[in-house]
């Protein structure tokens, strides 16, 4: 009886899972979720852009919360960017996530590529010491960091700032799948013409790993760019604060007014939100990405 029960039960619930798919209802529950799931996921941002536009007669903590600002104004950007030096820390931020940037992809690709295609004995070793370090927290390296940046007379510099960054495990790891990925046709015809290793890395494999390269770009720019604890670390001087310590110092500057806080916070995310719109469209492969006819 419990058997033709589960049957029944069984066949109940595949007759609704097939009434959906041929209505398109379940495609619709599946994307409704996903939308509630988002929606979820984006309310801080949501909540922290609409702070950012409220003036200085809203409540910002009234109960049920008020998303939609009743007289959205820019003063709160205005006075930030006036009486802060924003554009000075917007410089810095992007002058140290560029030149980190350009660092990983140049350093990364280099160390991945004799990983990926070059046969030499233990090189499955030293590919699996420098993923392993991926394990390492941050703040376990941080204080012997501090003491060679300082030794090296790299604080208060932006050279300091960058020092931690200019390549990652991660990258290597990254760069050495993509690498791997490249048809082995395309390496032996470069070979065939004459061309070096060098030639090869930068000829052949650099086109055809450029989605893992924009990839690569979009997470160290997000990770330069939002950094803050080192920075603090390393910098005591305004004249070099990135956006972040720039936030951080609203707190004091204005005690505590949470609009313009907002409005600081919104001015730094902007610039990582317009730099995935403009490289995402980069990450999918093209359709001759591979170089080899079939």
């Amino acid at each position: 009886m419990g058997v033709s029960d589960e049957m029944r039960r069984y066949r109940a619930q595949r007759a609704w899972l097939e009434t959906l798919d041929r209505y398109g209802l379940k495609t619709v529950l599946m994307y409704g979720l996903l939308s509630a799931i988002a929606l979820i996921m984006l309310l801080p941002l949501l909540w922290l852009v609409s702070t950012s536009f409220k003036g200085p007669m809203e409540n910002l903590f009234q109960f049920p919360p008020q998303f939609f600002p009743e007289s959205p104004t820019f003063a709160n950007f205005a006075k930030v960017w006036e009486t802060s030096p924003f554009g000075r820390y917007f410089f810095n931020s992007t002058l140290i996530a560029v030149v980190t940037v350009a660092l990983n992809l140049l350093l990364c690709s280099l160390a991945a590529y004799p990983l990926a295609r070059l046969n030499f004995k233990g090189r499955e070793l030293l590919f699996s010491l420098v993923v392993s370090t991926i394990l390492i927290p941050f703040q376990i390296v941080m204080i012997p960091l501090y003491i060679l940046t300082v030794r090296l007379g790299l604080t208060n510099t932006y050279l300091g700032v960058i020092f931690p960054s200019i390549a990652s495990a991660f990258g290597i790891f990254l760069m050495r799948q993509a690498f791997q990925s490249v048809p082995k046709e395309l390496e032996e015809a470069a070979r065939i013409d004459g061309c070096t290793e060098l030639g090869i890395w930068w000829h052949i494999m650099i086109p055809s790993v450029r989605p893992a390269l924009v990839t690569l770009a979009i997470f160290v720019f997000i990770g330069s760019w939002s950094d803050f604890l080192w920075p603090l670390l390393i910098l005591d001087r305004p004249e070099y604060y990135t956006l972040p310590l720039g936030v951080a110092r609203l707190a004091g500057s204005f005690s505590l007014d949470w609009r313009l806080i907002a409005a600081g916070s919104v001015i730094s995310i902007v610039p990582i939100i317009l730099f995935f719109v403009a490289a995402q469209r980069y990450i999918v492969p093209s359709e001759a990405g591979s170089g080899v006819k079939g």
